[in-house]
């Protein structure tokens, strides 16, 4: 029996060092970008939002807009770069970077910085998904460890010089450069791209597009950041506005369940998330993404509206937690790749970041700098640890033709459990900043005036000196509860990374598996298959090889 449209196994071709290394410049080259402009922005933000005349709640917002939209897209992306071209997918996301960038650097609003920042989450959603398709697609998960580990190094970089050169370019050009600067490195990272990046592009004749998945699957993701971010100041807690919200989440998470297991190309595979591993690594990943965004968020306000320094100082002062991310993910991805063991690094890592952020949980104003930095630098470690690790682990149970839908499934878990916990996060900070807003000018002799939202307006250049020192022992000693909260579901990573079983990471591309008569992707089985079927030739088409996937359906 035979189909003219059904998948074959194809023998991926194996990449020496040299060449991964040619595929990865133009791909880092994009990634940097792309992170080294949302990090230059997030040290400019404080001075950003009093510029536009922002909240605490609408600061909160602007980065959720980022968060939200590249955790409901990246999903989406890691599927298109299974059916489509992933060169002209990662070209995509940085055109679309840039757009993003230039309509935040001219905003003069903050609804407009919203949607700004909603464009730039899209791409990165992209940059993300396709950086780690095309890995999945031409390194072993054995050799893998390095290879991500470079990416961690890079990111790291890129997390370290942006908050440097964010706060540079705010106190001396101002913060809507800090936007501007990425096009030029755009313009050489397309270039490098077209360049560097050539990997095989499998085409598919049977090729369908899930829209009412992608379309479901948004509105799953949205609505628990939507409730979290307006309950307790638009709507109580418990009331039916949160009960709509949670009743519409339910409803959305069961139909977007139903389709995408009925789906033939599901934007979310859910059948290669049967496994216990890829279902513990999912819960893990939810607590590393909180742990991943809300330090990053919240540190730079700790320092410029907690202790009032510059955007300049704040950045240098973040360096230690971004220094132990990079030495931790570099290393960690060499030891991986020379042992084959995943899980001791794991467990040291989700051992750091628990201690870490349960540090960070103590700080308030009297905390020395030298105590802030060493907790930083223990979190980091962990997540440096950790974060390119549960990718590996879930991509070492899927062949080579899920890559991308499942490395974008936990870049997804991941960025929804950051997305939700920044939202979460800051509105337990907005409270508690109100809170000891209101004590701090009681204990002066000053009535706070009446807010129905518990918001604080960022812009305090025009207060009297003793209202401003109030203002930042207000921030400062709100930040500690919101850490300890972030420690608490980082045991939920621990635990998880405690039950999981580990698995010996695979010398092959493909997963040495037969496929089922009907096309569709197979357990585990006893077969050599992927070994001996080579893929036939193809014409070069942008920089890559088109090999057109269908014939018989069985040898």
């Amino acid at each position: 029996m035979t189909s003219t449209t059904s998948r074959t196994r194809i023998a991926p071709k194996e990449y020496s060092h040299s060449e991964v290394l040619g595929v990865m410049t133009g791909l880092l080259a994009a990634l940097f970008t792309a992170l080294i402009s949302t990090t230059i922005v997030s040290t400019a933000l404080p001075t950003i939002m009093a510029s536009l005349g922002g909240t605490q709640r609408q600061y909160t917002w602007v980065i959720t807009a980022s968060l939200l939209m590249m955790t409901v897209s990246t999903p989406i992306w890691g599927k298109l770069s299974d059916l489509f071209n992933k060169k002209t997918l990662t070209q995509l996301s940085i055109v679309l970077f840039v757009a993003g960038s230039v309509l935040a650097g001219f905003s003069h609003a903050v609804w407009l910085m919203m949607l700004a920042r909603a464009i730039q989450g899209v791409a990165m959603g992209g940059l993300i998904a396709t950086a780690q398709s095309v890995m999945g697609s031409i390194v072993s998960p054995r050799d893998r460890g390095k290879y991500t580990g470079y990416m961690g190094a890079v990111m790291a970089v890129a997390t370290v010089s942006g908050p440097l050169l964010g706060g540079i370019i705010t106190d001396h050009m101002g913060w809507r450069w800090t936007f501007f600067v990425c096009v030029p490195l755009a313009v050489i990272a397309l270039g490098l791209i077209q360049w560097k990046l050539h990997i095989p592009h499998y085409r598919r004749d049977d090729v369908t597009i899930d829209y009412l998945g992608a379309v479901l699957l948004s509105i799953a993701a949205a609505l628990p950041m939507l409730w979290v971010t307006f309950a307790g100041s638009s709507y109580e807690w418990l009331s039916w506005q949160s009960a709509a919200f949670i009743v519409g989440f339910l409803v959305a998470a069961a139909l977007t369940v139903v389709v995408e297991l009925r789906a033939p190309e599901p934007m979310l595979p859910l059948r290669v998330l049967h496994n216990r591993t890829t279902v513990l690594m999912i819960l893990g990943s939810l607590a590393v993404g909180v742990a991943m965004f809300g330090p990053g968020v919240f540190l730079t306000q700790y320092f410029q509206l907690g202790d009032g320094f510059s955007p300049t100082k704040a950045g240098l002062m973040t360096i230690p937690m971004i220094l132990a991310q990079m030495i931790s993910a570099t290393t960690c991805g060499q030891i991986v790749s020379r042992t084959g063991r995943w899980k001791p690094v794991m467990v040291v890592g989700g051992v750091a970041m628990l201690i870490g952020l349960g540090g960070l949980g103590l700080i308030d104003h009297t905390t020395s700098y030298l105590d802030v930095a060493i907790f930083m630098a223990v979190a980091g470690i962990g997540v440096g640890a950790l974060t390119q690790n549960i990718v590996l682990v879930v991509q070492n149970t899927v062949d080579v033709t899920e890559v991308g839908a499942a490395s974008a499934s936990i870049a997804f878990f991941r960025s929804l459990g950051g997305a939700v916990g920044v939202s979460v996060l800051g509105a337990v900070l907005t409270t508690l900043v109100a809170d000891n807003m209101k004590d701090g000018l009681r204990a002066i002799g000053i009535t706070a005036p009446p807010s129905t939202s518990g918001d604080t307006n960022l812009d305090i250049s025009s207060l009297p000196p003793a209202v401003q020192e109030i203002f930042h022992h207000a921030y400062a000693d709100a930040f500690g509860p919101v850490f300890m909260i972030a420690a608490c579901v980082a045991i939920v990573t621990f635990i998880c990374i405690l039950l999981v079983k580990e698995t010996p990471l695979r010398l092959t591309i493909a997963k040495e598996t037969a496929p089922e008569s009907d096309g569709a992707s197979s357990d585990p089985a006893s077969s050599d298959s992927a070994s001996s079927d080579t893929a036939p030739g193809a014409e070069q088409s942008d920089g890559e090889q088109d090999v057109t996937v269908s014939g018989p359906a069985n040898r």
